[in-house]
């Protein structure tokens, strides 16, 4: 029996499951793209340590710009320490990164001088300090650079890279099993014998999810619908996976035997069963120990729509991310019912344009919970709440950005 609770209650539901202690693994810089960090990456040191020069040009004294010539003393390359000193009537040709010289306090670039034998003559003035890199302008000693949590992209490895870092700790993915049940679907490959068998995309859909959100997978495949072969997967899959997502069979049918699995077979405990969200409300959550099942409905954009409601942010969760999902304010183009009390997900489309996220419905099919190219193109979810009102044309909603997962 479906015991319906509200899409906030089960969201509650899922923050407060405690999970087991996260294993924490090294990984060379660029192997560690896409992974979630364990540590945070604290500034061993300034950078820059000491002053430098922003651009090609001059050291000189600031004063100096009001004399008609200043002799050049000296070149200062990059990856030099240059002996000499700047003092009043001179200056010291530098270059990008050098250390400033001693005595300078000002780069004027090569552009704004014209060169004279071994003199220059400033024809265009700038500010004090100009090009001048200070101490610490990257970043200071002991500044938390990257907290721990975040996804590790190119920025963090040259940040990581810079800091002299060549391993990063970084959270062990967690492990999702993914199953189809169902008799009458087909996996890829497998020839239809009669007309009432369909193929079934959801244990890939999910598995491609679980992958973007930056899971280890396990593709169990399409499992047909008896207890035993149920039961023998999700045995299998709970031994060797953090989570198990299973797609069909958690309705109230007389072939809806995963619920029974779960409830009787396994003996796991029912987190919630039923949501009243739409799509997706015969959803079922239970834990087996340390160990989490999420069973998502059959239909094609139920099961993708519910997996990225409630697995995506188990394993953001799982893996100590920070990361959440996309959701954002648009525009809406026009007039959209409230059509029941329930939370609805409303495929849309999404542009973004004269500095917001706009929305509207062209080309979007109408009908069951099937329809899956309804989340091609530059999709997003439209998000009524339960309690929500009729929304009028030119509002501002709250929206799922799909391309953004």
């Amino acid at each position: 029996m479906l015991n319906f609770i509200n899409y906030e209650e089960s969201l509650n539901i899922l923050n407060n499951f405690i999970l087991k202690e996260k294993i924490k693994e090294k990984l060379f810089l660029t192997n560690a793209i896409g992974r979630v960090l364990a540590t945070d990456i604290i500034a061993s040191e300034n950078s820059p340590a000491f002053v430098t020069s922003g651009m090609d040009g001059y050291a000189i004294k600031y004063e100096d710009q009001k004399l008609v010539n200043l002799k050049i003393i000296d070149k200062n390359p990059a990856g030099n320490v240059v002996e000499s000193k700047v003092e009043n009537g001179v200056c010291i040709k530098t270059f990008t990164g050098s250390l400033m010289p001693e005595g300078s306090d000002t780069l004027i670039p090569i552009e704004n001088v014209e060169v004279i034998g071994d003199s220059i003559k400033i024809i265009e003035k700038v500010p004090q300090g100009f090009a001048v890199r200070e101490v610490g302008e990257n970043y200071k000693k002991n500044e938390v650079l990257i907290k721990k949590g975040t996804t590790i992209g190119f920025a963090e490895i040259g940040v990581m890279a810079s800091l002299n870092i060549a391993q990063a700790t970084v959270c062990s993915q967690v492990i999702v099993s993914i199953a189809s049940t169902g008799s009458e679907i087909l996996d890829i490959g497998e020839t239809q014998t009669n007309i009432a068998q369909i193929r079934s995309s959801n244990h890939l859909t999910v598995e491609a999810l679980a992958k973007k959100a930056g899971a280890k997978t396990i593709q169990m495949g399409v499992i047909k619908d008896d207890m035993d072969s149920i039961t023998q997967m999700m045995k299998t899959a709970l031994e060797n996976s953090d989570i198990v997502v299973t797609t069909g069979g958690v309705s109230k049918g007389d072939y809806d035997f995963v619920q029974d699995v779960v409830k009787k077979e396994l003996g796991a405990e029912v987190l919630f069963h039923g949501v009243t969200i739409k799509p997706g409300g015969p959803i079922l959550v239970a834990k087996k120990g340390e160990k989490l099942i999420i069973s998502l409905p059959g239909f094609a954009y139920s099961s993708t729509v519910c997996a990225i409601l409630y697995l995506l942010p188990m394993i953001y969760k799982f893996e100590g991310s920070n990361r959440k999902l996309p959701i954002v304010k648009a525009r809406i183009n026009e007039n959209f019912p409230m059509k029941m009390k329930k939370t609805l997900f409303t495929a849309c489309n999404v542009k973004y344009e004269d500095g917001e996220y706009k929305i509207d419905f062209e080309g979007k099919r109408k009908g069951t919970s099937a329809i899956l190219t309804n989340m091609l193109g530059s999709p997003a979810l439209l998000i009524q709440k339960r309690d929500s009102a009729d929304i009028k044309a030119g509002e501002l909603v709250d929206i799922l950005l799909l391309n953004d997962l």
